[in-house]
C-alpha cells in the first residue's frame, strides 16, 4: 500500500497539491476576513434589536447525551492490509465517531482503538450493486462489473459499506437481515449527526464561514447547493480543495496506474484517501491562522460598531434603496416568469413526507407514554415509572426507534426541478428535516421529564397513573405547536435554498457589473461592515420572501398538513414551565433506585479496580449506552470476539483460527442439542456469553457454569444461588442500555479454554439445574423483586419482539431448566411467588 502511494505521489505532485491548497485557502482567507466583519456586526445589532418569532412551548436540553454512548457491538471488517474479514468491535461516544477495537476485551481495557471513523460526507451502502456504481465513476472510462472485484468479495449476503468520494471506504458485513437493518439505523445515525453542520450557537463564526465557502463557490460558477458542506471547517474546505484538484490530479496519475481492472481502482481509492489527508491537514492549519487574525481584531471592530451603529444602519439603508431601484424590476420579472410557477409545487412535495415524519415522532413518543402507563397500573410505584423514564429519556436518540420516523423523509423527490433550480439531490434536505425530527423529540421528551419529575415530588403514588397523563396531555399540546413551527421555518428556508441560488444566477451577470460604483456611497470607515455584494443578495432574498411566506400561509390553512395558522400566537402559555428548563437531566436510575445501583456499581468496581484504574476510567465504565446491544435471533457466537473465521466463506485464508474452530464445534454439538428447548429464555448471561452479543439460551449459561464448577469446586453453589441476582442486574441495565457495565465481570478475550473446563452432559446439567433452582429462587427474587407484567409489549431498543425484554422471563433464568416457550405459556405468565413451584412442575414434566 505504501509502496503504491509513495511511486505515484512524488513529491512534486506532493508540491502540486499543496500549491493548490494554498491557493483556495488564500482566497477563501479574504472573503472570510470580509464575512466575519458583516456576520459580526449582525449579531451586535440583533443582540441590541432583538429579535421576533414564535417562543418555543418545550423545555431544550443543554446537554443532550452528557454521560451517555450509543451503541457498541461486533461485526466483520474487511482490512486492506492483508485482504481478509476479521471480527471488529464498534463503540460509538457521544461525538458519534466510530471507534474500532481488535476485540471488546481490548475496548474493556482502555486501550487506544485500531482507528477512528468521522462519518461526516459519507453514504451508508447495503449492497455491492450501489458501491461498483459509485465506485465506477471514480476513474473515468474504467467501469467495474458486480462479480469482477475479487479484492472485495463479500463474506456474507449482508454488507454495510461506508463510500466517500475522497477518503478511504470502510467495508463491514453482518451475518442477519435484521441485524443489518440495525447496524444500517446506527450508522446512518452517525453520518446523519456528521454531515449537520457547523452550530448555530456561535453567531459570528459560522455565518462567516458558510457565507465565504458560497462566495467563493459562486465565484466558480457553482451556485446551486452542495452535497460536501458538511463537517467540520477544515473537513469542508478539504472538500472544498479536493473539488477542484482532484480532476487535474486524476489525469496525471490515471494513466500510470497498472494492473487489472480492480487493481488500478483499488490504487486509485487509496492515493485519493492519501492526497485528502493532507490536504485536510494544511487546510486545518491555514484556517487556524485566519480564525486567530480575526479573533484578534474582534474587540476592537465590536468597539467600533458598538460606536457607530446609528451611522452604519442608516448608511446600509441608504445603499440598499439605491441597489434595490436597479436590481428589483429584473428580480420581479424573473420571479413572475420562473419562480412563482413552481412554489407551490416545490412546498407540496416537501410537506408531503416531512409532515408524516413529524407525525411519526408524535406517535413513537405518544406510544412510549402508553406503554409507561400500562406497566405502572401493574405496579404503581415510583421505581417503576423511573425504570421506564430511565429508557425514555434518551429517545431521541435511539437511531433504531427513530428510523421509522427518518424513514418518512426518504422518499422525498424533486426530479424535474433538480436540473432547473440546480439542485445536486434532495439529500440535503432531508437530513436536515431528520435532524429537526430529532430535536423535536428530545425536546418534548426532556419537557415530559422536567414536568413529570416534579408532579411525582409532589403527590402520592395512588396518582401515578393520572399525573402520567396529565403530563403527556400537557407535553403533546406543546409538541403540536412546537412542530408546526418548526416546520414551517424549515420550509421557507429550504424553498429559499432552492430558489436564490437560481435567481443569482441568473442576475448576477447583467448586474454584478453595477455594483461597484455603489461602493462609493459608504464611508470609508464602514465600509469593513457593509458589503455590496451581500446587500445584492439581501435584495434579491426579500424580493421572492413575500411569495414563498404566503405560499406556506395558504399551506397552514389546509388541515392535512396540520400546521397552526401564523394567527395562533402562544406566548408565556406557561411561565413556570420555563423555570424548570434550568435544570440539569435526571438520573432516574440514580434518585429513585440508586442504593440498588451503588451496590452493583461498587461490586463491579472492586472486581475491576485491581488494575488501579483512576477516576475517569470508572466513570466510562458507569456511561450509559442509548441503544442496548445489537444481536438477533439465530446469529452464531463469536468466540471471544477475536480474530475469527467469517461463516460460509470457505476460501478466505484466516490466521490463528485453529484452536477457535475446535472450540467453536466442540460447543455447538452440545448447544444444538438444547436450542430447541431454550430458543426464547433469554436470561443471564455467562461471563464468556455476556462478552457476545446475548442471544445465548440457559443451556450455553449452564454450561458455562458448570465448565466454571470445574475448576472452582467448593465455589460452585455460591454461584448458582448468585446467578438470579447477576440476572436481574443484567436485565436492569439492558433495558437501559448500559451494556458497558455488563463487560466488568467478563473475563479478557485472549484467555484459553483448557480441556478441564469443556462442558458437562446435558443430562447431567438438567439434572444439578433441577436441584440447585427451588433452593436459590426464592432468595434470589427476594432480594429482587420483578418488574410489573407488561401487557403494552414494550420492548428493548433493539431487541425483536422483547424476546430479551419479556419480564416474565427473568426468573431465575440462569438456574431454571430450559424449557419451549410455545408448550408452556403458563410458566411466563407465572408470579413471583408461584415461580419455585411452576419449577418443579417444570422439571418433574421433563
Amino acid at each position: 500500500m505504501g509502496d503504491v502511494i509513495s511511486s505515484h505521489l512524488d513529491e512534486a505532485k506532493r508540491e502540486i497539491i499543496t500549491a493548490r491548497t494554498r491557493e483556495v485557502m488564500v482566497e477563501f482567507g479574504r472573503l472570510y476576513e470580509k464575512q466575519y466583519a458583516v456576520a459580526l456586526f449582525n449579531k451586535v445589532r440583533f443582540d441590541i434589536e432583538g429579535g421576533g418569532g414564535p417562543q418555543p412551548q418545550l423545555l431544550h436540553r443543554k446537554i443532550p447525551l452528557e454521560n451517555k454512548a450509543i451503541f457498541s457491538g461486533s461485526l466483520f471488517q474487511y482490512l486492506e492490509e492483508n485482504k481478509k474479514w476479521r471480527n471488529r468491535f464498534l463503540f460509538v461516544p457521544d461525538s458519534y465517531n466510530i471507534n474500532y477495537y481488535d476485540s471488546k476485551a481490548a475496548h474493556d481495557r482502555h486501550l487506544h482503538p485500531k482507528g477512528t471513523i468521522n462519518c461526516a460526507g459519507y453514504k451508508v451502502l447495503t449492497s455491492m450493486e450501489q458501491y461498483l456504481d459509485l465506485f465506477s465513476n471514480s476513474l473515468p472510462g474504467i467501469k467495474a462489473k458486480v462479480g469482477s472485484s475479487p479484492f472485495l468479495k463479500c463474506a456474507t449476503q449482508f454488507p454495510l459499506i461506508l463510500w466517500h468520494p475522497y477518503a478511504r471506504h470502510y467495508y463491514f458485513c453482518v451475518v442477519t437481515e435484521k441485524e443489518q437493518q440495525k447496524w444500517l439505523a446506527v450508522l446512518q445515525d452517525c453520518v446523519r449527526h456528521a454531515n449537520d453542520g457547523l452550530s448555530e450557537e456561535n453567531k459570528v463564526q459560522t455565518p462567516a464561514f458558510t457565507d465565504a465557502v458560497r462566495l467563493y463557490r459562486q465565484a466558480k460558477g457553482h451556485y446551486g447547493t452542495w452535497d460536501m458542506m458538511c463537517g467540520i471547517p477544515s473537513q469542508i474546505l478539504s472538500n472544498l480543495v479536493m473539488e477542484e484538484a482532484l480532476p487535474e490530479l486524476r489525469e496525471l496519475i490515471s494513466p500510470r496506474l497498472k494492473g487489472k481492472l480492480h487493481e488500478r481502482q483499488r490504487n486509485w481509492m487509496l492515493i485519493s484517501d492519501a492526497v485528502y489527508s493532507l490536504v485536510q491537514g494544511q487546510c486545518q492549519a491555514q484556517y487556524e491562522a485566519v480564525l486567530q487574525k480575526c479573533e484578534a481584531a474582534c474587540s476592537s471592530l465590536e468597539a467600533s460598531i458598538r460606536t457607530d451603529m446609528d451611522q452604519i444602519i442608516t448608511s446600509k439603508e441608504h445603499v440598499t434603496n439605491k441597489i434595490r431601484e436597479v436590481v428589483l424590476p429584473k428580480a420581479e420579472k424573473l420571479l413572475k416568469v420562473s419562480i412563482q410557477p413552481y412554489i407551490s409545487s416545490i412546498l407540496d412535495a416537501l410537506m408531503e413526507p416531512t409532515s408524516r415524519g413529524f407525525s411519526e415522532v408524535r406517535n413513537v413518543f405518544f406510544r412510549e407514554l402508553v406503554d409507561m402507563s400500562k406497566n405502572t397500573l401493574n405496579e404503581g410505584t415510583k421505581e417503576t415509572v423511573a425504570q421506564h423514564m430511565d429508557k425514555i429519556s434518551m429517545l431521541a436518540f435511539h437511531p433504531v426507534k427513530m428510523q421509522s420516523c427518518y424513514e418518512k423523509m426518504e422518499p422525498l423527490s424533486l426530479e424535474g426541478l433538480q436540473q432547473r433550480f440546480d439542485v445536486s439531490s434532495p439529500s440535503v434536505f432531508v437530513q436536515r428535516a431528520q435532524i429537526l425530527m430529532r430535536e423535536q423529540m428530545d425536546h418534548a421528551v426532556y419537557t415530559f421529564e422536567q414536568i413529570l419529575h416534579q408532579s411525582l415530588e409532589s403527590q402520592c403514588t395512588e396518582e401515578l397513573c393520572k399525573s402520567i397523563q396529565r403530563c403527556q396531555d400537557r407535553v403533546i399540546k406543546k409538541f403540536d405547536y412546537d412542530s408546526s413551527t418548526v416546520r414551517k421555518r424549515f420550509f421557507r428556508e429550504a424553498l429559499l435554498q432552492i430558489f436564490i441560488p437560481y435567481m443569482l444566477k441568473q442576475l448576477s451577470p447583467s448586474c454584478a457589473s453595477e455594483l461597484p460604483r455603489f461602493q462609493e456611497l459608504i464611508f470609508e470607515d464602514f465600509s469593513r461592515f457593509i458589503l455590496v455584494e451581500n446587500i445584492f443578495e439581501e435584495v434579491v432574498l426579500h424580493s421572492v420572501m413575500k411569495d414563498i411566506t404566503m405560499a406556506v400561509k395558504e399551506a397552514a390553512v389546509q388541515r392535512r398538513h396540520n400546521l397552526y395558522r401564523d394567527s395562533i400566537v402562544l406566548s408565556n402559555s406557561d411561565p413556570s414551565l420555563h423555570l424548570l428548563g434550568e435544570n440539569p437531566s435526571i438520573d432516574w436510575a440514580g434518585e429513585y433506585g440508586g442504593a440498588q445501583e451503588e451496590v452493583d456499581g461498587a461490586g463491579k468496581d472492586t472486581e475491576c479496580g485491581s488494575e488501579g484504574e483512576g477516576g475517569a476510567a470508572q466513570k466510562r465504565r458507569r456511561m450509559k449506552q442509548v441503544v442496548s446491544m445489537i444481536q438477533v435471533e439465530g446469529s452464531p457466537v463469536l468466540p471471544n470476539e477475536s480474530c475469527m473465521e467469517v461463516p460460509s466463506v470457505n476460501d478466505i485464508p484466516e490466521e490463528d483460527g485453529g484452536e477457535e474452530e475446535e472450540e467453536e464445534k466442540d460447543g455447538e454439538g452440545e448447544e444444538n442439542s438444547d436450542d430447541k428447548a431454550s430458543a426464547d429464555q433469554n436470561g443471564s448471561a455467562s461471563p464468556r456469553a455476556s462478552e457476545n452479543p446475548p442471544d445465548l439460551s440457559n443451556g450455553s449459561v449452564l454450561k458455562e457454569e458448570e465448565a466454571k464448577s470445574e475448576e472452582q469446586g467448593k465455589e460452585v453453589p455460591q454461584k448458582v444461588e448468585s446467578a438470579p441476582e447477576s440476572a436481574s442486574v443484567v436485565e436492569e441495565k439492558g433495558k437501559g442500555g448500559d451494556n458497558l457495565s455488563m463487560v466488568e465481570e467478563q473475563p479478557h478475550s485472549d484467555q484459553e479454554v483448557s480441556e478441564e473446563t469443556l462442558p458437562l452432559p446435558p443430562e447431567e446439567i438438567l439434572s444439578r439445574a433441577t436441584e440447585t433452582a427451588p433452593e436459590s429462587l426464592p432468595e434470589a427474587t427476594s432480594d429482587f423483586p420483578l418488574p410489573p407484567h407488561d401487557d403494552s409489549g414494550f420492548q428493548s431498543p433493539t431487541n425483536e419482539g422483547g424476546e430479551a425484554e419479556n419480564d416474565e422471563e427473568d426468573v431465575a433464568p440462569s438456574t431454571a431448566a430450559p424449557q419451549p416457550s410455545e408448550e408452556h405459556p403458563e410458566v411466563r405468565k407465572t408470579s413471583v411467588a408461584a415461580a419455585p413451584e411452576a419449577e418443579t412442575k417444570t422439571s418433574d414434566s421433563e
